[in-house]
């Protein structure tokens, strides 16, 4: 079991990237560098596991981690001296612009204007989440105990309203 019963929701699930993107330009040898990008993000995924951390995500087709994949899939808290140990041992491996499981702090008052309007707009148990910690974790967020998240009227309005708050958190790293 992981170290948190996480459910997250899929229109956050692009929120708040960071990792080892490049930027999209049509310049000659730009995918060349986004292969190579993707490579080097796909090796450190795989020391990350090899080294304690179960569940750390592969990053997806541009090389890219989200903050909330990150800790959502990971077993072990970016705080905990096991995480440190990981990440030292991959930090050769380690791609452009990862921020080591946690948010930016442009990306941290972002993520917490977003919690803000969540309670704004009727999730008043919406909890202020930590540089660390997902964006959502229904796990606390006592009003959404043991409910379908993905169906709650409460949750998906709230959502529609807020959304827009942590959509622009999109971070890449460049090489």
């Amino acid at each position: 079991m992981s170290r948190r019963m996480l459910r997250p929701l899929a229109a956050l699930a692009l929120a708040a990237l960071i990792g080892a993107g490049c930027s999209k330009t049509s310049t000659a040898g730009a995918g060349d560098n986004a292969a190579a990008n993707h490579d080097k993000a796909v090796k450190f995924a795989a020391c990350m596991r090899d080294n304690g951390v179960k569940g750390f995500p592969d990053p997806d087709a541009s090389g890219t981690f989200t903050v909330d994949g990150v800790l959502n899939g990971s077993s072990l808290n970016p705080d905990s001296a096991e995480w440190k140990k990981a990440l030292d041992a991959c930090k050769d491996l380690q791609p452009a612009g990862f921020t080591g499981g946690k948010r930016t702090a442009e990306q941290q008052a972002q993520v917490l204007k977003f919690a803000a309007c969540m309670r704004d707009n009727g999730v008043r148990d919406f909890p202020d989440p930590g540089p660390a910690d997902p964006i959502i974790d229904t796990n606390r967020i006592p009003s959404l105990a043991g409910k379908d998240v993905r169906s709650d009227p409460v949750l998906r309005a709230a959502q529609d309203k807020c959304g827009d708050l942590v959509a622009g958190i999109v971070q890449k790293g460049r090489p």
